[in-house]
């Protein structure tokens, strides 16, 4: 993304020093600069990934009025500001603004850092080792147990067979378990409106698809998507494609083998709906609330049988509210389920497309 400058002549008081650009341009959080009647004449790209800036437009109503108390008393202003990721879903940016006033021609500079990111990281961090301590004991605790049985069956090829088998189960399940912490560390970790890309909606979706296909394949279920809106989303490309691959993963994993798993998109308003539906199990109504929770399993027992690590629905819910979107479900018990991840559209041209 590029940054935001007004092309005024030299002789215009708004014109800003080059020496002003080039060391807001190099600082790590973002600003913009803004002549009376709040009209932005330089801004860094974040601004407008931020939210706060739209159609050359200031978002926030406090952030307003801080900056018009500062043009009224020409006094700096420090304060936060709540900002939503997007139009639907409950992610927030939480971020720092200092308001400053400029003795050019009643300019004012905006800057502004998240910082309450470091606590929210330190946070999720330290609830995250203490989910996770528990998780990794049952099939650690297993294997040692299993390696146990096959030393005390040495003299007994059979046995050793079997629970040499059981030791490939458990360990299959140690590392797609230790994966998917993982990839959910990273989620919670990164900000991916930080530096993020215009993404084909089609292309994610294709490539999730791809990723799934020996699963379905050895199942026996055709996964099956006709684009019908085509769309571009902001964020991280490689995120977009794993929440995708989960749900399909997930739909493919809690259906009957023999039956079918569809993808549909739909654009209405400016978000862009990606619907997967399968012909499974069905969500209980009183389960409903709480399977994007981390490791919780609607059924322990299938999850154990299929691999599932209690990860893969809180992962989706984490990617969803960090790209300003949100997840939906609709389920019926021996009916089906329709997973959605609902995300606003980008339609903004930008470099690195896919």
């Amino acid at each position: 993304m590029k940054f935001l400058r007004k092309d005024l002549d030299e002789s215009d008081p708004r014109a800003l020093p080059e020496m002003l650009i080039e060391t807001l341009s190099q600082l790590d959080g973002d600003s913009i600069v803004l002549a009376p009647g709040e009209i932005p004449i330089f801004s860094t790209p974040g601004i407008e990934i931020l939210g706060i800036l739209r159609d050359e437009r200031i978002q926030s109503p406090e952030l307003l009025a801080t900056i018009r108390v500062v043009r009224r008393t020409h006094n700096q202003q420090v304060g936060k500001i709540e900002i939503p990721r997007g139009p639907i879903g409950v992610g927030k940016h939480e971020l720092t603004v200092k308001v400053l006033p400029l003795t050019k021609d009643d300019l004012v500079l905006v800057l502004v850092s998240d910082e309450s990111e470091a606590q929210r990281v330190h946070d999720v961090r330290r609830d995250f080792v203490a989910n996770i301590s528990h998780e990794l004991k049952t099939p650690i605790g297993a294997l040692s147990l299993l390696s146990e049985a096959v030393l005390g069956a040495k003299d007994d090829p059979e046995s050793v067979v079997k629970f040499a088998t059981r030791m490939q189960s458990e360990a299959k399940r140690l590392t797609d378990l230790v994966q998917e912490i993982i990839n959910l560390s990273r989620v919670q970790d990164s900000d991916p409106l930080q530096l993020a890309q215009a993404v084909g909606v089609e292309y994610v979706i294709r490539e999730a698809i791809d990723q799934c296909q020996i699963l379905a394949d050895n199942r026996n279920i055709t996964v099956t998507y006709s684009e019908s809106s085509p769309a571009t989303v902001l964020g991280d490309r490689d995120q977009l494609i794993m929440a995708i691959h989960n749900l399909i993963e997930n739909a493919i994993n809690y259906s009957p083998e023999s039956t079918k798993v569809s993808i549909t998109t739909q654009l209405e308003n400016g978000v862009i709906d990606i619907s997967i539906t399968d012909q499974g199990i069905g969500i209980p109504e009183v389960e409903k609330e709480r399977i994007f929770e981390r490791f919780y399993r609607v059924d322990p027992a299938r999850s154990r049988q299929t691999g599932g690590t209690g990860l893969g629905l809180s992962i989706v819910k984490h990617v969803a509210s960090k790209h300003g979107g949100e997840v939906k479900i609709w389920s019926v018990e021996n009916v089906g389920s329709t997973f959605s991840l609902r995300l606003p559209v980008y339609n903004k041209p930008m470099e690195g497309t896919e």
